[in-house]
């Protein structure tokens, strides 16, 4: 492997590139759920599924972030 590789890989691009993505669409589900003058059922439950996975994933990116 490159030095310039081992450069790109010790930054962690991808997964960096990857929070900031989920943290933009969580935003923006949120933004549209409060968007909304009545929440139906089927709703709420896709912003609480997209809520937890965010729960999930930061708490994943927290674990191995060293």
């Amino acid at each position: 492997m490159t030095i310039a590789m081992e450069r790109v890989l010790a930054w962690k691009i991808l997964p960096r590139l990857m929070m900031f993505v989920m943290t933009v669409m969580y935003v923006r589900c949120i933004e549209w759920a409060l968007s909304m003058p009545d929440i139906s059922t089927q709703q709420a439950s896709l912003i609480s599924v997209v809520t937890g996975a965010m729960t999930g994933t930061i708490a994943v990116w927290l674990s191995h972030e060293k």
